[in-house]
């Protein structure tokens, strides 16, 4: 009776271990499900934040489209840094973009749900990717492209439309309506201010409608910085929208240009367009570090062998800051080459030191030594 009884706790113990394993099993479950959850609501929310990061819309998540977004993202970012919207297109910065991954401090991808044409819901990837800050500097420097220093004014939009009922103004409360405009301004690096839009405003519609900036100036005294962005939106004679903008920093007129297209945003975007191509003019900087553009002759020393010779041809053709190399003479101490340098003889050293494949010499004459 008793050898019974002992098998029977036996039995009872050996299923309350294996219950409250099943119970621990389930739970450590739930908290993954949780902490997956957790991670995806946080994916959901991934934006690109400030100068040094972007937004791209990929078609998966592959390898190659995320190579490819890295890029689009690196000269959307060098863009913004520098103000200048064709940063792509500057020398040496396409050959950079194709290393783009190098720059990458990390990324995330976001599922954005929408609608389509038809109704149907329609679902779409974006690439949300931060880079290195001090390697896109660095970047920046070497190649000579401007600096657009931060941080960066926040001028007011002061934008009336007129869709066939009348100028309205754009107030706050409104801000849908200038979207196009406010997402352009901070895919250049910068953001847009609206007035809040109370009755005293809607009167300076006349204002921006006869194109008196000194008046709508005067209605902006109470907002900082002292910047306006105007702008009149209006249906075309060829059904579509026309804009005319006025750009004025501290009472001076900077630029002025018009806008026209059959989408109205895209007619209201190149408003935010024309305000960043004004501040970049009047505000960006030299990259440090970088000199003049040319042609420069330096001697390369450390020479021994035809080996050495094509090794040294081979790494200066890779570097980003480097248009055109043309040997001119060979000499018992070395050889020189004329290269063109698209930010002189100061970013060619930013670009080479910590290579570890030259050295520079001392002396007048720019001079380096092949390791």
């Amino acid at each position: 009776m008793s050898g019974a009884m002992t098998g029977a706790r036996v039995a009872a113990s050996v299923a309350r271990t294996k219950a409250l394993g099943l119970a621990i099993a389930l739970a450590i479950l739930l908290l993954a499900s949780f902490v997956a959850t957790a991670q995806r609501v946080e994916g959901d929310r991934a934006a690109a934040q400030g100068v040094y990061s972007a937004e791209i819309q990929v078609n998966g998540q592959g390898e190659a489209q995320r190579n490819t977004a890295f890029a689009r993202g690196l000269a959307q970012v060098l863009a913004k840094l520098s103000g200048d919207r064709a940063a792509a297109g500057r020398p040496g910065v396409g050959q950079e973009l194709r290393r783009a991954r190098d720059y990458v401090d990390g990324y995330d991808y976001r599922q954005d749900e929408g609608v389509s044409a038809s109704g149907a819901p329609s679902f779409k990837t974006t690439l949300v990717i931060r880079y290195d800050a001090d390697e896109v500097n660095e970047l920046a420097s070497t190649l000579g492209l401007p600096l657009w220093p931060q941080p960066r004014p926040k001028p007011v939009l002061w934008l009336a439309i007129d869709d066939g009922s009348g100028p309205r103004l754009v107030g706050l409360g409104k801000s849908d309506a200038a979207r196009s405009t406010l997402n352009r301004a901070l895919e250049r690096g910068y953001k847009l201010g609206l007035p809040a839009g109370n009755a005293a405003e809607q009167a300076v519609v006349g204002a921006i409608w006869r194109g008196d900036s000194a008046a709508v100036a005067r209605a902006s005294a109470r907002y900082s910085p002292p910047m306006q962005l105007i702008g009149k939106l209006y249906r075309d004679k060829k059904d579509g929208w026309s804009a005319d903008w006025i750009f004025v920093d501290k009472g001076k007129v900077l630029s002025r240009w018009s806008s026209n297209d059959r989408d109205a945003r895209r007619a209201m975007a190149a408003g935010a367009d024309g305000a960043a191509d004004a501040l970049m003019r009047r505000y960006a900087k030299p990259g440090k570090g970088a000199g003049p553009p040319g042609r420069y002759a330096i001697e390369f020393t450390g020479i021994d062998s035809s080996d050495d010779f094509i090794r040294l041809s081979g790494y200066l053709q890779k570097l980003a800051v480097v248009r055109r190399i043309t040997p001119v003479r060979a000499t018992p101490q070395g050889v020189v080459f004329e290269l063109e340098l698209v930010s002189g003889l100061a970013g060619f050293k930013r670009a080479t030191d910590g290579d570890g494949v030259i050295d520079a010499s001392e002396g007048d004459a720019p001079s380096y030594r092949l390791r």
